[in-house]
Parts: structure tokens; sequence; C-alpha cells
């Protein structure tokens, strides 16, 4: 299969209006653990071997340096509402500045990401149509990518029949740590199991 280097793109919402499913939590901590999750899930992508750059969209701006910290070029959510749209808009600037690579759209809550486990998924994709990683529930999407011409996803609610009925292909294989989006506390729980990034180890509620 042919190798393709690649550009992730990963929307972040504010720490501070992110996570409202964590219930239980005080404010702060939902906000000190999406923004956690963020970090830790382009911490992973920096760290696999074939993600050549990554790019963060966020209205935060004091979270966007904490991402640029990180090793991100960072862009403004140009599309305010509409995590498609800004995803295409973003895509569209991954394009103008680095043509050559190939990208890919990933969920910023993925605070047990593991770069073998995004690796084996990139290896995996056709390259030349689009293709996805549902998430551990099975039905929702953490991951879609597709040539700069043919990018446009499809995430939300049913977000995997989505891509499906559009005919993009499904990415096989256990992947866990990729599919293992965190948006409650039960999630927060299976993520806990698989193994979680130093950042969210680091702000993780005493009784998780």
């Amino acid at each position: 299969m042919e190798s393709f280097e690649h550009v992730v793109v990963v929307p972040v919402k504010p720490p501070a209006h992110g996570k409202s499913r964590l219930v239980g939590l005080t404010e702060e901590q939902r906000r000190d653990l999406a923004a956690a999750f963020a970090l830790d899930t382009v911490s992973a992508c920096l760290d696999t071997p074939v993600v050549a750059q990554v790019l963060a969209v966020t209205d935060d701006a004091a979270f966007a340096v904490r991402l640029a910290a990180a090793g991100c070029a960072v862009v403004p959510d140009g599309v305010t509402g509409d995590l498609n749209g800004s995803l295409r808009q973003a895509v569209a600037e991954a394009r103008r500045r680095w043509p050559g690579l190939h990208p890919v759209a990933l969920c910023a809550d993925l605070p047990a990401l593991r770069p073998d486990d995004l690796g084996r998924a990139l290896a995996a994709l056709p390259g030349s149509a689009p293709a996805f990683v549902a998430d551990a529930a099975g039905t929702g999407t953490t991951l879609y990518a597709a040539p700069y011409d043919d990018f446009d996803p499809h995430f939300g609610p049913g977000s995997r029949a989505a891509h499906l009925a559009v005919g993009a292909a499904e990415v096989p294989g256990e992947l866990a740590s990729l599919r293992q989006d965190v948006d409650d506390l039960d999630d927060l729980a299976r993520a806990t199991a698989l193994g979680l990034g130093a950042r969210t180890r680091a702000v993780l509620p005493a009784q998780q």
C-alpha cells in the first residue's frame, strides 16, 4: 500500500465550554479535563511518525497558545457552530500550507490515544478515497480522511451511518485507543482503563 504523510486537523472547543456531559464534576474540573484531552490527543498525533503536521482549530486565544507550545499550528474556527464547515475551511488552509500532505480530521477528546493505533489507522487508509474510523459505541466517528478534493466530513449524531451512506470506507481493526472518545464519565472510565495521557492523568479528579 502506498505510504502517505498526513496533516491531522483537530477541532478544539474552548475548554470552558466543553464536556458538559461530564456530570458530577465542577466547572473547573470539566474545563481542565477538556483542555487535557485535547493536549493529550495532539501529543499522540505529534508522536506518530507518519504525521507531518497537526493543525488545531480553536476560537480560544489563550488555549491556542498552549496548543502552539505543544507543537501544533493553530488557526481560528472559521465557521462557528458548524463542525463540518469549520473542518472544510481548516483543510482548505492546510492545503494552502502543505499541499503534499494527506488531510485527516480527528476528534479532540481521545485522551488515551496511542501513536501506534493512530499509525495503524493511517496506514490502512486507501489514500485516494474517503475513509473513517468509527467510535467505540459504533455510531459515531473519531477520524475522517479524504484527499483534499474530496474532503467532505459528516461528523455529528449518527456519523458512522452518514459516512457509510456517502461511500466512505470504514477502517477495520481494534484500534481501541483511537475509538475511545470521551463524552461522559462512563467513557472516561473506559479511557482510563486503556491508559490515559500524561496531561489527563495529572488533572483527573481523585474519585476517578
